[in-house]
This record gives structure tokens, C-alpha cells and sequence, in this order.
């Protein structure tokens, strides 16, 4: 039994390696954008979800592509991201005139405005303070619209956990949720996860401040 499970441990640790790998290559075979854009088409999800006078705030915008299909539609997007690379690729790759791209935190940072939709895909499990900053952003519009992985997305990701082997997606995750913790985690901020879906192992969800 022991040696069984060294061995599934090493293979588990293997597995890791070739998921980071394969991400890594198929960026660079997709020019640069990760084929998940264009496979889960998850941009479908955020762009149905604001109307066409909205003005929207896109936190961690990352490379600015959502940022640029959301702008299609909304009235202005405001592209934020800590990132200076990925804000000079997103002005290179993704601009259009009714965008403006920021390097910063959100956390803290001093909008002219409010907002009516903020968009946090793929945001919040890099947050470790997460509680501080959903408080932050409670009153900066009435809509939230979240995509967040799901621990339980499959059944070797909680093998790996149970393990001890790194079970993350991204090393630098402080959480991956349950639907429960996502819903525990906005309550404690007022904030209500009014529809979601489960889609390849996240939960999308559209998410309203309660009055």
C-alpha cells in the first residue's frame, strides 16, 4: 500500500508538470491568447449579461481580450490589471475607442465613477484578503458578474488535495470554491449569487448587491 501510493503521488506531481506544460505551449500555439478563450467561450457569458448602456469595470483584465468583446456591446469598459505587460499588450492587441485600459489595484484605487456591471473573471481565487475586497467594491455598482474554478471539478483534484500533492490550477490561488463557500463568502458582504451554472468546472454567476 505504501509503495502504491509514493508512486501515485509521483504521477500526480507528473501530471501537474505536463497540465503547466501543455498550458504553457498551447498559449504560444494559440499566438499568445490561451485556447480557453476561444474553447469554453466563456466571453459569451459576460457579454449577455450587460446591456448596451452599461458602463463597465473589467478587474484583472489580464491580456484584454473579454475587455474587448465587452466593449462591443457596453456604452465604455475600463480595463484595470497590476500587471504593466499585460496592460501594454491589451493597448496593443485589444483597443478600441471606447476603452481605457489602467495599471493598478483595484483595491483602493480612486474611480471618477460608478459603475453598473464589474466584471471578475477568474479574479477571486487570487485574492487573499477577499472578504476586504468584495467590501471594497459592494458599492461601486449593482452587478457583479464572476467566473471562479470549482474545487470539485473533478475527481483527481480532490485525490490530489486528500494526498497532500498540489491541487491547485495556479500556484498563486489562495482558494478554489464549493458553491457553498462562494455564496458564504458573498453573503458575508451583502452581495447575492442570484443565477449561476456549472461550465467546465467553474461557476459563473450573475451577482447582485442586496438592499
Amino acid at each position: 500500500m505504501i509503495i502504491y501510493k509514493i508512486i501515485v503521488k509521483i504521477i500526480l506531481k507528473l501530471h501537474n508538470f505536463s497540465y503547466r506544460l501543455a498550458t504553457k505551449l498551447a498559449i504560444k500555439t494559440e499566438g499568445g491568447l490561451h485556447p480557453k478563450h476561444r474553447l469554453m467561450n466563456y466571453h459569451k457569458f459576460f457579454v449577455e449579461n450587460v446591456d448596451s448602456g452599461n458602463l463597465v469595470l473589467d478587474i484583472g483584465c489580464g491580456n484584454g481580450a473579454l475587455t474587448y468583446d465587452l466593449a462591443k456591446k457596453a456604452r465604455k469598459v475600463i480595463g484595470i490589471d497590476l500587471s504593466p505587460e499585460n496592460i501594454r499588450f491589451a493597448k496593443r492587441r485589444y483597443s478600441a475607442p471606447n476603452i481605457d485600459y489602467l495599471v493598478g489595484d483595484a483595491i483602493g484605487y480612486k474611480f471618477e465613477q460608478k459603475f453598473n456591471v464589474i466584471i471578475l473573471s477568474n479574479v477571486l481565487e487570487h485574492i487573499k484578503n477577499r472578504i476586504e475586497f468584495l467590501k471594497s467594491i459592494r458599492n461601486m455598482a449593482p452587478k457583479v458578474l464572476i467566473r471562479v474554478p470549482a474545487i470539485n471539478r473533478d475527481w483527481i483534484t480532490l485525490y490530489k488535495k486528500e494526498l497532500g500533492v498540489e491541487w491547485r490550477l495556479d500556484k498563486t490561488h489562495y482558494v478554489e470554491y464549493t458553491l457553498e463557500n462562494l455564496r458564504d463568502e458573498l453573503e458575508k458582504v451583502g452581495l447575492n449569487l442570484e443565477k449561476y451554472s456549472i461550465q467546465f468546472g467553474e461557476i459563473w454567476g450573475v451577482v447582485f448587491a442586496k438592499l
